[in-house]
């Protein structure tokens, strides 16, 4: 049957748990069914609304595709179903209607540094008043580091004031624009996304190379903005850096607002941990926490994946979640390799995370910042090379290796009683032992 055949090709559209949970309990109507018009039944009206909003455009798409026909689709409620038991469906979903959003991502739950503040109270105040204060936003910064939770933030923000909202990727938007295009259907492409009060494209970069595509954008991009809906684009870079691109699209990208998320400073990412241990309900302690912040590099996508490894493990062993059970389930996320680490290679590390000259630490300066910068080159460069101390002290033209045991003594004093300075350290080693891994 072709309704059958539909929905096995959306099988391959979505998740296997979203295909169990919801699609695999629809009934298809035949009996009131038509060339133009699908109706499904569905055990109830909750299950009804979040099918109809989330997956009707698709088998729609599916159905048109083999039959030339855009059909309304409808599903109803089947009474003689109302009573079977039904998986549980959460009403946050059905509000993302036909978006990307996902309703946990919100400025709430989104944690607030130096190193993402400009982004986050530009995306809230843009929130509050769409397309009136700043339009467009252009975010841009490496992955993992919460642009996409900040425009899934202004999105569901926006939903629940009653705005219309499109969040999609960019590679979503050039899917939609190709096949909306084959079928010669353009006007609904242009229907679905000129129409909307606040347009969010993540990762904008995917646009590149694609002339027919920035062609369609750049005209919905213009037709939003004379209209005042609020735009809102994420990319890995900023607008002039970006390969690919027409002239005429980079200068529209920087109309508005353009600032940058940036790698979060250690408290801010022990923050985020907290936070997303709160969320994921999973205790940690600070030995735990402090481990993960220095270990797991800056990616937050990835700290998120050894929190939830480590509560299913010690879901899975019955264990207590101490810091070498940690340490054993993030093991192969952490492998040191100390082999080949150099002292040119540290020194140019410890420079660019501590703002400073790689030179001026090399050299006789003693002003504080430099001073300091000096001495964590030297106390790493004995943790992680096989340098004696006067190799060190010849590295920094040292009178002696004397010299050099004074420094790595004030260090070990300031680790020892500065809990955030020892957690910096560590976590500046961790950078140093995975740049040597990619090296």
């Amino acid at each position: 049957m072709l309704i059958d055949e539909i929905l096995e090709s959306l099988s391959s559209q979505i998740s296997k748990k979203e295909y169990e949970s919801y699609i695999k309990q629809l009934k298809y109507n035949e009996k009131s069914s038509s060339d133009d018009i699908i109706i499904f039944n569905a055990p109830n009206e909750l299950l009804a609304k979040f099918i109809l909003t989330r997956y009707s455009e698709k088998i729609a798409y599916l159905y048109e595709a083999r039959t030339g026909i855009k059909p309304k689709i409808e599903v109803l409620v089947s009474s003689k179903t109302t009573k079977n038991k039904i998986n549980k469906v959460d009403i946050k979903q059905i509000k993302a209607q036909n978006t990307s959003l996902d309703p946990n991502l919100t400025f709430e739950n989104f944690i607030v540094g130096e190193s993402n503040q400009i982004a986050y109270l530009s995306c809230k105040q843009a929130a509050q008043n769409p397309g009136m204060i700043y339009n467009p936003i252009f975010i841009y910064g490496s992955t993992g580091l919460g642009k996409t939770h900040l425009l899934q933030s202004v999105g569901n923000f926006c939903q629940n004031l009653g705005k219309s909202v499109i969040c999609v990727t960019a590679e979503i938007f050039r899917n939609d624009f190709i096949n909306y295009l084959k079928l010669n259907t353009m006007e609904r492409f242009r229907e679905k996304y000129r129409n909307c009060d606040v347009l969010l494209i993540d990762d904008v970069q995917f646009l590149s190379k694609s002339d027919r595509t920035q062609e369609e954008f750049f005209h919905t991009f213009n037709d939003l903005y004379e209209k005042k809906s609020q735009i809102i684009m994420t990319s890995d870079l900023p607008p002039k850096q970006l390969k690919g691109f027409e002239e005429r699209l980079v200068s529209r990208f920087e109309w508005g607002l353009t600032t940058d998320i940036v790698i979060p400073e250690l408290e801010t990412k022990i923050a985020i941990i907290q936070k997303k241990c709160e969320f994921n309900d999973i205790h940690l302690n600070n030995d735990v926490i402090n481990y993960i912040a220095t270990n797991l590099g800056d990616n937050i996508r990835d700290i998120e994946g050894a929190i939830t490894n480590i509560k299913a493990y010690a879901k899975l062993m019955n264990a207590e979640i101490t810091i070498d059970f940690a340490k054993n389930v993030v093991r192969d996320q952490i492998k040191e390799k100390r082999e080949n680490i150099s002292l040119d290679q540290i020194l140019e590390i410890v420079a660019k995370e501590l703002n400073v000259k790689q030179n001026d630490i090399k050299s006789k300066l003693r002003v504080s910042n430099i001073v300091e910068a000096r001495r964590i080159v030297i106390y790493l460069a004995k943790n992680l090379t096989p340098n004696s101390m006067p190799k060190l002290a010849s590295y920094f033209d040292m009178k002696d290796h004397s010299a050099v045991s004074h420094n790595i003594k004030k260090i070990n004093e300031l680790m020892n009683t500065n809990e955030i300075f020892r957690l910096r350290i560590e976590e500046i080693k961790n950078k140093i032992l995975k740049k040597d891994k990619k090296s």
